[in-house]
């Protein structure tokens, strides 16, 4: 139901994309496919993921041991729980569980690689943090600049039921105003995935659901039903169950927040030449030659 977010950026790389292929079980001559009498070979294969993606893959994953080695080097490691704080944020990012789920499942990520990614972030973050200095006068002039987006906005939670059809919406709607549970209505005639948890959505604010379903929503009075809506989806019928108020933000509540993300933006800028005198420091032979 709700809109699909932009998806979230680490703080220095980008989710890097492996190639499932073993160099080692590329036995020459093995046939991977034949058109006729002809054979496609292991060899031609790989060689073609070579010539299309290889260069690339490769400097990822020289970069990855590089990293590797230094975070050893300077005692600097990551634990499962920094991990897993990194990873509930990202499904925080995107608006929970299931929806987090859903972007996994749509960019055909698994979820190990994604923690992966995350411990070579971190370990990136850890070593260079030390060299990073924030001062009160940064965090004061960040503060400033975006004191109306780190406030609080006005969001409400809510719970639905969707349909194919205004008739059904309206038979369902007969059924509340009977005195019928909602959450068993939406387990039984809700075609959204929220169904399962009796049509619950959570806590949302403006601009994260379709606007239809949003006017609705937050023009509705704590537990009142709203009659049959229409959006792109199908018809809903919303209950709002709490509201929260907007919250204007205090340099003392954010403080902590801002300073993460100057030190995010600090780091963000500071990496590539950091990398290249680490890379200057370690023995890195390349024999890959895309051209053969």
């Amino acid at each position: 139901m709700k809109k699909k977010k932009g998806t979230y950026k680490y703080v220095i790389l980008a989710t890097i994309m492996a190639l499932s292929i073993s160099l080692t079980a590329c036995k020459s001559g093995d046939a991977v496919a034949k058109v006729n009498d002809e054979v496609i070979t292991k060899d031609e294969l790989y060689q073609a993921l070579v010539e299309q993606n290889g260069a690339q893959v490769l400097d990822n994953m020289i970069t990855m041991k590089v990293i590797d080695q230094e975070a050893k080097k300077q005692k600097v490691t990551v634990t499962e729980e920094d991990i897993n704080k990194d990873l509930d944020a990202l499904k925080s990012s995107y608006g929970g569980e299931a929806e987090f789920n859903s972007a996994l499942q749509y960019f055909g990520y698994d979820i190990e690689d994604l923690k992966k990614d995350i411990s070579l972030n971190l370990k990136i973050k850890k070593l260079i943090e030390p060299s990073i200095t924030i001062t009160e006068d940064e965090t004061l002039e960040y503060f400033e600049e975006n004191k109306d987006s780190l406030g609080e906005e006005e969001q409400v939670r809510a719970r639905h039921i969707l349909v194919e059809t205004e008739d059904e919406a309206k038979k369902v709607k007969g059924k509340l105003d009977a005195g019928e549970d909602f959450a068993d209505l939406a387990k039984e005639y809700s075609l959204d995935d929220s169904k399962d948890s009796g049509g619950e959505l959570g806590f949302f604010s403006k601009g994260n659901m379709v606007k239809e379903f949003e006017d609705a929503a937050f023009s509705l009075d704590t537990n009142e039903i709203s009659e049959p809506v229409k959006s792109e989806f199908g018809y809903h019928i919303i209950q709002l169950e709490e509201r929260k108020d907007a919250k204007e933000a205090t340099l003392d509540e954010v403080k902590d927040q801002i300073k993460d993300a100057i030190l995010n933006n600090k780091i963000n800028e500071a990496y590539p030449a950091w990398y290249q005198e680490v890379l200057k420091e370690n023995k890195v032979e390349n024999y890959l030659n895309t051209n053969n």
